[in-house]
């Protein structure tokens, strides 16, 4: 008969201890736990204990491990005497960890980087069955994390409600089209190629739908990021709240097709800009840039930006930078300029397009009259 998630009824996590009385006054008087049964009552052997979501079962003279107990704490300065290792009677070990740790952005390793698509790099096997390819080898020392991500096979996602703890994140529809859903953004829609999403930190969301051979570009700060599940919140929320604030950033949601484009920083270049430096507050800005007519070549150009990176949409183009050999760039190869670093783009064809992302979103650019690198 097979076995069936339904008839389990509990979880205990058992604890062996020498000396129940000790290990249990350690539990329940020292770290919060209650007591919940105990037996045999003129001489206890077994006691279960609960507490912050965890159910203890001490056995007296019991076998096995001690193990280590996480305790997540709201305030681990002011709780045992600052301390964030204890050990109960029994040996098991204590870690006391901050329930709200800060979100530390790595300081930016900087460095001139392209990445083509026909380097092979591999597909790795991701949340939800994605295919993830990483878009900057080094990440630029943990400060961003660039993915192209795929779903081969259409249909539904086994995606669950979830959230990252995260500075900065945005998916942008690269091919087909995908079926998302946003904490009190309304009901579900359809995130079409050429349009994007600004998740703003710990907004809850759920991919419930792809077409055949999706592809994203996603970009993430920090590079390392937790992602939480929450069992709890079910979407959508049945609520409308565009303006809704989280952590400083509101939801973004931009459409090419109503897009309009305008003059970009660097003459000779158009940008449809999403919108995504507003809805930041100046964190980051993303945007669609393309040549205008006739044009194939920009002048020389720097940024003072601490992160710039790009990713080739449509057309091709050279990218020349000082110092470095020249890289023609083709759909699907990314690169990353660093601040203060001379570049050109060269040969651009007239289909061209690229996404470009900034962190900050304001800078500076500089030009210069020198046509060669």
């Amino acid at each position: 008969m097979p076995n069936r998630s339904s008839d389990i009824v509990g979880a205990e996590l058992v604890v062996p201890c020498s000396d129940l009385g000790k290990t249990l006054g350690f539990f329940t008087k020292t770290l919060g736990f209650r007591l919940d049964m105990i037996f045999p009552a003129d001489d206890p052997r077994i006691a279960v204990i609960s507490g912050h979501g965890t159910c203890l079962r001490l056995e007296r003279d019991g076998t096995g491990p001690t193990g280590t107990l996480r305790l997540l704490v709201s305030d681990p300065d002011n709780f045992a005497e600052g301390q964030t290792v204890l050990h109960a009677p029994n040996g098991m070990r204590i870690e006391l960890v901050d329930a709200n740790p800060p979100l530390i952005m790595p300081e930016t390793r900087h460095g001139f980087h392209v990445r083509h698509i026909k380097d092979s790099a591999p597909w790795v096997i991701g949340r939800a069955g994605m295919h993830y390819r990483d878009l900057v080898p080094d990440r630029l020392g943990g400060s961003l994390i660039a993915s192209h991500i795929r779903i081969p096979d259409g249909g539904p996602v086994p995606d669950m409600v979830h959230y990252h703890t995260v500075g900065f994140q945005v998916i942008y529809c690269y091919r087909g089209w995908v079926r998302l859903v946003y904490e009190d953004q309304g009901e579900p829609f359809i995130l079409k190629a050429g349009d994007c999403v600004l998740q703003p930190p710990e907004i809850r969301h759920r991919v419930l739908e792809a077409s055949d051979e999706l592809q994203v570009v996603e970009l993430g700060c920090p590079a390392e990021h937790i992602t939480t599940i929450d069992h709890d919140m079910e979407l959508p929320t049945g609520r409308l709240d565009p303006e809704k604030d989280f952590s400083g950033q509101i939801f973004c949601r931009h459409q090419a097709e109503t897009a309009e484009w305008a003059p970009w920083r660097i003459p000779g270049f158009e940008t449809r800009d999403t919108g995504i430096g507003r809805a930041t507050r100046g964190t980051a800005s993303v945007q669609v840039i393309r040549p205008s007519a006739g044009v194939a070549e920009s002048p020389v150009t720097s940024h003072n930006t601490d992160i710039l990176f790009a990713f080739i949409l449509e057309g091709q183009m050279t990218l020349r930078g000082e110092g470095q050999t020249p890289q023609t760039l083709e759909p699907g190869d990314a690169f990353v300029i660093p601040p203060d670093t001379k570049t050109r783009l060269c040969a651009c064809s007239d289909d061209l397009q690229f996404l470009e992302a900034s962190l900050p979103a304001n800078f500076e650019t500089s030009l210069y009259e020198e046509q060669e690198l």
